[in-house]
């Protein structure tokens, strides 16, 4: 989902939100994850242009099958406040019962899901993936490469 030939520009979107507070968002949302089962809590950040963040953590289910992971959502929670384009960054973090460790990335079913809302906005954002030590930076282009999407239904 590369944004060559789309309106966006990379340096554009980076400077309309700040990192630390879009991780901050993020690691306060992994204290209102629901994770009784897995006891792995979860918080997404989710940075748009204008400057505003949502939020999301993760909701288990005991019918495991129907949990929500913290993007997802973030996203519908986005959706629902009408937040449809301009989605420039991302924040994903958590561990076991909220201890952080080793960095978290979106599952594949977030991706796709994160990668809708950009696409609608024509976007290619940031991924800040943190962990207890570090954080890795991914275009979501990169970690959902060649993604299905709203052109790809004609």
């Amino acid at each position: 989902m590369a944004c060559a030939g789309l309106s966006c520009s990379h340096e554009r979107q980076q400077a309309m939100i700040d990192r630390d507070t879009l991780i901050a968002a993020a690691k306060e949302a992994v204290s209102r994850a629901y994770a009784p089962y897995s006891r792995f809590q979860v918080g997404a950040a989710l940075g748009f242009a204008d400057g505003n963040i949502v939020t999301g953590a993760n909701v288990e289910n005991a019918s495991y099958g129907l949990a929500l992971c913290a993007e997802t959502a973030a996203v519908a929670r986005a959706m629902n406040d009408g937040k449809r384009s301009d989605l420039v960054a991302i924040a994903v973090t958590g561990g076991i019962e909220g201890v952080l460790g080793d960095p978290v990335t979106p599952c594949g079913r977030c991706r796709q899901v994160l990668s809708e809302l950009a696409q609608l906005g024509q976007t290619d954002p940031l991924v800040w993936c943190v962990g207890s030590h570090s954080i890795s930076e991914h275009r979501l282009s990169d970690l959902l490469p060649h993604a299905f999407g709203p052109a790809s239904l004609g």
